[in-house]
């Protein structure tokens, strides 16, 4: 009872953190515009995502444009689009994966071992997706951090983390922790032994009674 629910809660989470790597993959606010600085012009907030770069006016009126070409974009940038892609696709299969082997699921109910087996190798591929999603969002938080520490780097082109990386730092460790629990669920299995065989009672090897 006690693995069925820490199976449930595990896809939950892996679940719920699968979703958040999807919205921070489409989110724009990877990295903003720092105003760390003198004589920083505040009437406008520039952003920078995976897959376009967006201003919002002081009016509140946002501009996006999506980037023109994949040849172009630098290659941090474009191995963190794929990294990100790469944790949503797995995580995808993930899902079908451990809801069949759920025990909730009446999915191949005749045969438990094969059942628990797919459990366990959903939550590994959860982890899977969620070390992707976290090694993308390290990369790209990094990379960011060392330009904004650059001292050659004008500071009015300096950015900060934007949203989109701590929803997708969250989405991760969601995603892992989830993967864990579902590997975590397998309940062990208890040694058998064989059933010990009643020996009977020896009457009397020599068939005398003693007195």
């Amino acid at each position: 009872m006690a693995s069925g629910a820490l199976q449930l809660l595990g896809f939950v989470l892996a679940s719920l953190g699968w979703i958040g790597i999807i919205i921070s993959t489409a989110m724009p606010q990877w990295k903003m515009a720092s105003y760390a600085g003198d004589n920083i012009i505040t009437a406008q907030a520039v952003y920078e995502g995976l897959w376009m770069s967006c201003v919002m006016q002081s009016t509140g009126q946002i501009q996006c444009k999506v980037y023109d070409s994949l040849l172009k974009l630098e290659s941090m940038l474009q191995a963190t689009r794929a990294l990100m892609v790469a944790a949503i696709v797995v995580g995808l299969f993930a899902i079908i994966v451990a809801a069949i082997g759920m025990k909730c699921m009446k999915c191949m109910e005749d045969d438990q071992v094969k059942k628990m087996r797919m459990a366990v190798f959903g939550g590994v591929m959860f982890i899977v997706a969620g070390l992707a999603a976290l090694v993308a969002t390290s990369l790209y938080g990094n990379r960011v951090a060392q330009a904004f520490y650059d001292a050659y780097t004008p500071v009015n082109t300096r950015y900060e983390f934007g949203s989109a990386l701590f929803v997708g730092w969250a989405a991760a460790s969601l995603t892992l922790l989830g993967g864990a629990f579902l590997c975590c669920s397998c309940p062990r299995r208890e040694t058998s032994y064989p059933a010990t065989r009643g020996y009977p009672k020896n009457a009397s090897s020599t068939g005398k009674d003693y007195v």
